[in-house]
């Protein structure tokens, strides 16, 4: 693979090689087209290792689009790949897993689910960097619910308006998702638990403006459609909080701006 600097920006193919950047790169990357046939791939025992490989890295996509998804709004704030970097640490999850043979190992995020506590959607703009005001956060497993408190905030000391914009508004999302295992009958890697598996749902609060003071608010997400005691160990809990920026719309009330935000996530259990 190669990157390609200065007055060549192009995108695309040309006779085998293709061209393409990457979100949060201006950078063009070059790759040659060309190896190994699909069919060899699948049946040649050369390449049963990496079969084997392939066969895992669908679990550790699996459970990174678990962990988006369980996000809720929060990963549209993001403004690098965040898949990318889930999938690696999904696979970082699975190879923690010593009782199954290579090709069938589980993606266990229920073991190790502190990996995601400070996880951030954002490189120039990281949460903290923007909202000075720490939040605190509770997760309730036995309730199925959640509250996270953001304290005053006076914007002028607590705000980074980065993009220049009259209005802010926070999000906490709330969200569940399962463990990836593989199971012979299938051959395939599904969720331990469907019920629970890649649902998440945002509050947001009213828009402010970016001068002036807001008071303390608490945000109380609660799991819809459950009951205590549905959780099951293999279901994991994961909390999230953002700030979002905007402008006036045509109407002259405030809408987001995309790109235009950061987010975290605050709690995992």
């Amino acid at each position: 693979m190669a990157k390609i600097r200065g007055i060549l920006q192009a995108t695309g193919s040309i006779k085998g090689v293709s061209f393409y950047t990457r979100m949060g790169s201006d950078e063009v990357i070059m790759r040659t087209k060309g190896g190994a046939s699909k069919e060899k791939i699948k049946n040649s025992p050369k390449f049963e290792k990496l079969r084997q490989c392939q066969k895992e890295w669908s679990g550790c996509t699996k459970l990174a689009s678990g962990i988006r998804l369980a996000l809720g709004e929060l990963p549209r704030l993001a403004d690098y790949s965040v898949s990318g970097t889930l999938n690696g640490i999904a696979k970082t999850i699975q190879k923690t897993d010593t009782e199954q043979p290579v090709g069938k190992r589980n993606v266990l995020l229920s073991t190790q689910r502190d990996i995601l506590t400070g996880f951030t959607m954002n490189k120039k703009y990281p949460f903290d960097s923007v909202l000075r005001a720490t939040p605190t956060a509770m997760i309730d497993r036995e309730n199925l619910c959640a509250r996270v408190t953001i304290p005053r905030i006076n914007t002028d000391i607590h705000l980074v308006n980065f993009p220049k914009l009259p209005f802010f508004r926070i999000l906490v999302t709330f969200g569940t998702l399962s463990d990836i295992v593989y199971t012979t009958v299938r051959n395939e890697y599904v969720p331990a638990d469907y019920m629970f598996h890649a649902g998440g749902h945002t509050l947001k609060s009213e828009w402010f403006p970016t001068q002036g003071v807001v008071e303390e608010q608490t945000f109380n997400p609660k799991m819809k459609y459950s009951s205590p005691g549905d959780l099951s160990e293999a279901t994991t809990m994961i909390l999230g909080i953002g700030v979002e920026f905007g402008t006036a719309g045509y109407d002259g009330k405030p809408i987001e701006v995309k790109y235009a935000g950061c987010g975290k996530v605050l709690g995992v259990k």
